[in-house]
């Protein structure tokens, strides 16, 4: 049986594009039974960016609400908070050693912001040593990750055959699934829907707080009895996202035919999320006002992780030369 394995990071709660693009795509894949899944929060890599202590920690249980919420089985996936399993850490410095200085020069995430260093902490720099400890530790066959991630998982691969090359076939050399028809789900504004963006629509905000994110997508100036073009509106390509095939098909005729405003197609999107993800967002809001239940299901995970990333850190030390 393959294993698969799969990390979020604990920025903030997910939004529709990360409920659509990678959180239902994922579960589906940590569902099937023909195969062992491993999913994790990394508040590690977050902690990167994020350095209030309030907010990470309701970062991550807002992480960890949507997934369950979502229909993650926990009971069937390694469910885990990053930071639970301390292993990672003491293994990404020993990778590192392993890693030379031009490869982690050479990754986006640090050449993204590499024209202002003075932004760039060491934590940043490393993130791909980090990623790299989080995959092999588990002996992961296969990583899903999107286009902007697959380099990081080719310096993952170059670790682990480099440390294979020393000490013998310790590490399984992870190979990355990469989803070409992955969703792209367009923001308030029209480009990709991002926090970095501030474009984004939280579908479990309460009802007149959503509303109001909604009221907020771009449109242009067109009169509401005039014929308008759905392909290119804003708030016909998110609803066609969501709505069934009857629904599109009546929001696009209303669309052609005129006499049909923004307003009430933003209307119209409102509530085809409310009506869609009612179970989720009562899911979601059930798990955020009992944390308890989430840090259940979080160490029931972290003790399953935990016990192969002691097993498999031990053969490592002991490959090293060091004491156990």
């Amino acid at each position: 049986m393959s294993r698969i394995l799969t990390g979020i990071q604990s920025t903030g709660i997910p939004h529709l594009g990360n409920i659509l693009g990678a959180v239902k795509p994922a579960i589906e894949l940590a569902n099937n039974p023909s195969h062992e899944s491993f999913l994790f929060i990394a508040d590690l890599h977050s902690l990167t960016t994020v350095r209030d202590a309030r907010i990470l920690r309701e970062n991550t249980y807002s992480v960890a609400a949507a997934w369950l919420a979502f229909g993650l089985d926990a009971s069937k996936t390694v469910f885990y908070r990053q930071s639970d399993v301390t292993e990672v850490c003491e293994l990404t410095w020993i990778l590192s050693c392993f890693t030379p200085y031009p490869m982690l020069a050479n990754a986006h995430s640090f050449k993204d912001k590499s024209n202002r260093l003075s932004d760039v902490n060491t934590g940043l720099f490393v993130y791909p040593v980090l990623m790299a400890a989080d995959i092999i530790l588990y002996d992961a066959d296969f990583v899903p990750v999107g286009k902007d991630q697959q380099q990081h998982l080719e310096i993952t691969r170059d670790i682990a055959n480099s440390f294979n090359r020393n000490y013998g076939d310790i590490f399984v050399v992870p190979k990355a699934i990469i989803n070409e028809q992955v969703m792209v789900v367009p923001g308030t504004d029209g480009q990709k829907m991002s926090k970095s963006y501030n474009n984004t629509i939280d579908i479990f905000l309460p009802d007149k707080e959503l509303r109001k994110s909604i009221m907020k997508i771009v449109t242009d100036a067109t009169p509401v009895e005039q014929p308008k073009d759905p392909d290119k509106c804003n708030i016909f390509k998110i609803f066609r996202l969501v709505a069934d095939e009857i629904e599109i098909e009546l929001m696009r005729k209303n669309y052609i035919l005129g006499g049909y405003g923004y307003g009430q197609a933003k209307e119209a999107l409102f509530q085809v999320i409310l009506e869609k993800f009612k179970k989720e967002r009562e899911q979601y809001n059930h798990y955020m006002n009992n944390k308890n239940e989430l840090e259940i299901k979080l160490k029931e995970g972290a003790a399953k992780a935990g016990a192969l990333a002691v097993k498999k850190l031990k053969l490592v030390r002991e490959k090293l030369g060091y004491i156990n």
